[in-house]
């Protein structure tokens, strides 16, 4: 954990993030400082994209059971909402019994959040599919699990690829909450620095959760464009 250089070692540290100057924006702290930060960030994208993974995981197939029993459509779309609502304040701790101070505790109760955007998009986008199409595909002789694969998951895939960017670009924010468990990724630099009031620290790990955030967000809308080559526009 970083902390403040003492004002008696002032002259022996870079004098931007010294307690005397302790400035917001300070390169020195970024040369400095490099491999904390670039350590940070690894653990943060990790636990990231394997919370997002997992939820993705766990949302196609109760997406499925909604659509396929409409009667447990209300308590599939509640529960995931219900979710979202329980504190990380309180959810981590809840799984700290079982996971222990691990990063598997963070990304669990990061992938649950996450279903709650990730369900109601996956539905969303299996209901859009045209019912003339599953029509023909069953005339074709297509098995239910050939059609999902081949027809209607193809077809969902811009409004699921929606909400997984955004289910991403949100899980992103709330992976710095797992410093309460020791592995907030760069949540642990921004913690440790608003306690010290360490400027520069909690500026840098603010600047690289948005730069992140951002590069995800492109490369799943790029990823978007490559599966889905029928949504683009044509020109002439």
């Amino acid at each position: 954990m970083t902390l403040l250089a003492p004002v008696s070692q002032a002259a022996a540290q870079p004098s931007c993030y010294s307690r005397v100057v302790n400035e917001w924006f300070c390169l020195d702290y970024l040369r400095d400082r490099h491999d904390e930060l670039l350590d940070a960030s690894v653990q943060h994208l990790t636990i990231t994209v394997a919370a997002v993974l997992a939820g993705l995981v766990l949302a196609l197939p109760l997406a499925l059971l909604a659509r396929r029993f409409a009667r447990l459509e209300g308590a599939v779309l509640g529960l995931s909402t219900a979710l979202y609502t329980v504190p990380s304040l309180a959810l981590f701790p809840l799984l700290v019994p079982f996971t222990g101070l691990s990063p598997l505790t963070v990304v669990i109760g990061l992938a649950l959040y996450s279903l709650t955007v990730l369900v109601r998009n996956a539905l969303e986008g299996l209901r859009a599919v045209p019912d003339e199409v599953r029509e023909s595909a069953a005339g074709l002789g297509y098995s239910p699990l050939r059609m999902l694969t081949r027809i209607e998951l193809p077809l969902a895939l811009p409004v699921l690829m929606a909400g997984l960017r955004v289910a991403t670009v949100s899980t992103v924010a709330l992976t710095t909450v797992g410093a309460i468990v020791a592995y907030g990724g760069l949540g642990n630099l921004l913690a440790s620095g608003v306690q010290q009031d360490f400027k520069a620290q909690v500026l840098a790990a603010s600047l690289l959760c948005v730069v992140l955030a951002v590069v995800l967000d492109l490369l799943l809308l790029l990823v978007q464009r490559m599966l889905t080559p029928w949504t683009r526009t044509v020109t002439a």
